[in-house]
């Protein structure tokens, strides 16, 4: 019982952090759910965590997405777009979680390389990004800026277990153009898509392990992962209100530290 409490609070954090920056709090559940899974001695621990951790991303997902909506910052057309690339990159990277070839070491590389990524754009731009105004007022967000976003978001959320956010806001904003607080709205969407098309996959996979709790699909351990995703569900709603209210560089400054500290503890954990 106390065990499901802490995860809620720590799901509460995760979804502040989704809500206020854009990304679907996976940079909190993954590693959580992996140190979880990996101290209780489950076999393949990183496709049971990316896909635990995908099931509470998606929940501050539509959280935010809708707070969004009623925000009036909200992009239909322009998430889907990104979701519906989203979906092809998540479903390659869903292909090389499940090979025999993808370990822990792999994940732990990769999910630190995303967030250091991700820290030094958001470092180094935040501090000389001007925001518009109004959420509209900016350069139009083509297919080709949601294919580069999406497929590169897909790929990373089925292979480190985040929902892609902390680098389609990146190269959206960054790249493309586009205001932070737009990049923010189309990620959540767009997260969405992509996020329900790999559960899907995942909940479909012949599995012969068992998480750490009895109520599994798939790779899904719904029971580890509901305490996070419940939390997550009120904390995004806090955060997307936070996303209005703070000034950008702090949200971009934020996003960077945090991840510098989380991409710091999992190579702690594998190299230390």
């Amino acid at each position: 019982m106390m065990e499901a409490f802490i995860l809620l609070i720590i799901g509460v954090f995760g979804g502040l952090i989704a809500g206020s920056m854009g990304v679907g709090g996976g940079i909190i559940f993954t590693p959580v759910l992996y140190f979880l899974f990996d101290e209780a001695g489950v076999e393949q621990p990183v496709q049971w965590s990316v896909a635990s951790g995908l099931l509470c991303t998606l929940f501050t997902s539509v959280s935010s997405s809708v707070r969004q909506y009623l925000n009036k910052n909200f992009f239909l057309k322009e998430g889907l777009l990104l979701g519906v690339f989203g979906a092809i990159g998540i479903s390659i990277g869903k292909w090389i979680l499940t090979s025999e070839y993808y370990d822990r070491e792999q994940f732990v590389v990769i999910f630190s390389a995303v967030l250091f990524f991700a820290a030094y754009m958001m470092f180094k731009k935040g501090k000389i990004s001007q925001e518009a105004t109004t959420p509209d007022a900016d350069t139009k967000f083509e297919t080709k800026s949601a294919g580069t976003a999406g497929i590169s978001g897909g790929l990373v959320a089925a292979l480190a277990g985040v929902g892609g956010g902390g680098v389609m806001v990146p190269i959206m904003n960054l790249i493309y153009k586009q205001p932070f607080k737009k990049a923010v709205s189309i990620s959540h969407l767009g997260m969405c898509v992509l996020i329900a098309t790999g559960l899907i996959q995942l909940a479909l996979v012949s599995v012969n392990t068992q998480g750490i709790s009895p109520y599994n699909l798939g790779y899904i351990d719904i029971g580890a992962a509901l305490p996070l995703a419940v939390g997550g569900l009120f904390g995004a709603n806090f955060g997307t209100i936070l996303n209005h209210k703070l000034k950008q560089q702090y949200l971009q400054w934020g996003f960077a530290l945090l991840a510098v500290v989380m991409a710091s503890r999992l190579l702690w954990g594998v190299y230390g």
